[in-house]
């Protein structure tokens, strides 16, 4: 373990004090498997802190060298890890395939991405710097499943052992055989290692007649095969010629196993690490290839303008207006930041932001308005009035100038409707007014939204947008 006192020194001044306090007691004090893919959400929930200032800690904490940053593709069935990568740009559009479940899947940012931190080993070395090394369920809990499975320590021994027939250790090149009596259930063989299932569709009359079933364990993804046997006695014969250990696995794929998978609990998602203003300040290298295209489901844009700019250069000249201008700047940089969203690029007066719910940009909108109400109280005039458009929908995310940005017709729109504004008024779509969260900030500040159809440049139908008085 590398002295890390300057590090941690580094870290208290880039972070809240608090947060970087408790990620020092982390790395001194935690447990292997605490240390490995941590669930950073997770993380600033049992320390009662809060959750942006948690990332932003480690983000600033994986800079210094102290954590590497992986995104890891997930099963949304099984939530098992499918591919990792130290870097965004090694991530692929393609369609990911999971073994246990028997389906593919393409890697939406949304919720199939997820963001964790794993201790250098630098640092400190720990026993999933040595996958192979870890035993059969460790290396599960620390491999195999996300950090989004919850897999506690008062549970997960005992449902381990419900859910399986048999388990096994299997060096490279070796060759082994189990024996086990087959239930009238569903069974999986899995190899966690080279994400390989067959099926065992148990059904019939029980017999007593012991059935055989041999299994090859190379470096190609075995196909998923399905095999129908009868309930009774089972001679499983396992040959690894991966060049690894393998993890045989006999899993009952009854209700005790939907009860282990269905425990879940909030990760950090990519999408959320895109749109967080820490990760695209501090690791602008580690951004999108200029080639990759990831699909998004669900973001929401907010597009803001400073209304009669020209005018306002004209009126008070160009020292005083870029003086007011900067101001704006940021105090609307610092709301959304705090609203848990980034900003994409500045154009001229405007701003474009993300946030990975439609509630949070509404906050900052009117967050927004407010602001610009008292910067013009504290100078006596009305020259700084925002126009804000927001909207919600599917996007991707590219590389454009050499920027992380945001491509489709989303974007198009949320910039279009905030050209609707003609004073600080709000105009948002009908996928924002429409979102849970939305409504009950409506409600408690008591806005009744206008309705209204526009016609958008650039967009053929008229629009049906909500005016925020």
């Amino acid at each position: 373990m590398q002295d890390i006192s300057s590090q941690i020194s580094v870290l208290q001044q880039a972070a809240d004090p608090a947060v970087a306090d408790a990620i020092a007691q982390l790395i001194a004090n935690g447990k292997d498997h605490e240390l490995n893919r941590i669930n950073v959400l997770d993380f600033s929930q049992r320390r009662g802190l809060d959750e942006e200032r948690v990332i932003s800690g480690f983000l600033h904490a994986a800079r210094l060298g102290l954590f590497d940053l992986t995104w890891n593709v997930l099963c949304p069935g099984c939530s098992g890890v499918l591919d990792a990568h130290t870097t965004l740009k090694s991530l692929r559009s393609d369609d990911y395939h999971c073994g246990l479940c028997a389906c593919g899947y393409q890697a939406s940012v949304d919720e199939a991405v997820e963001v964790a931190f794993t201790i250098s080993s630098r640092v400190r070395r720990i026993g999933a710097h040595d996958p192979h090394t870890l035993p059969i369920w460790d290396y599960y809990r620390q491999v195999f499943w996300s950090s989004g499975i919850d897999l506690s320590e008062v549970h997960f021994e005992a449902l381990a052992d419900e859910v399986t027939l048999d388990a096994l250790e299997l060096p490279a090149g070796e060759k082994a055989v189990l024996s086990m009596q087959l239930p009238s259930e569903f069974v999986i063989v899995f190899e966690p290692v080279t994400h390989s299932a067959h099926f065992i569709d148990v059904q019939g009359e029980p017999t007593k007649e012991r059935q055989q079933l041999s299994l090859i364990y190379n470096k190609q993804h075995a196909p998923t095969g399905t095999i129908t046997l009868r309930p009774g006695p089972l001679r499983l014969s396992v040959d690894n010629q991966a060049g690894v250990r393998a993890l045989p696995t006999v899993f009952i794929a009854g209700d005790a196993l939907h009860r282990l998978l269905g425990k879940r609990k909030p990760f950090l998602t990519a999408k959320r690490m895109l749109s967080n203003q820490t990760f695209r300040d501090v690791f602008k290298a580690d951004n999108l290839d200029i080639d990759q295209r990831l699909k998004i489901t669900s973001l929401t844009f907010l597009f803001t303008d400073l209304k009669g700019s020209t005018a306002l250069y004209e009126r008070v000249g160009d020292l005083a207006a870029f003086d007011l201008v900067r101001a704006h700047f940021h105090a609307l940089l610092d709301i959304i930041a705090s609203e848990k969203g980034a900003v994409v690029k500045t154009i001229g007066d405007a701003v474009m932001a993300t946030f990975i719910r439609p509630e949070h940009a509404l906050v900052a909108g009117l967050r927004m308005r407010a602001a610009m109400d008292r910067l013009n109280e504290q100078r006596g005039t009305r020259d700084l009035v925002v126009k804000i458009g927001i909207h919600e929908g599917p996007c991707l995310a590219v590389m454009l100038n050499e920027r992380q940005d945001y491509f489709g017709q989303t974007v198009n729109v949320a910039a279009r409707v905030q050209s609707l504004s003609t004073s600080q008024e709000i105009h948002i779509t009908g996928p924002v007014i429409d979102a849970p969260g939305v409504s009950t900030i409506l409600e408690k500040e008591a806005i009744k939204p206008i309705q209204k159809h526009a016609a958008l440049r650039g967009i053929a139908d008229k629009v049906l947008v909500y005016e925020i008085p």
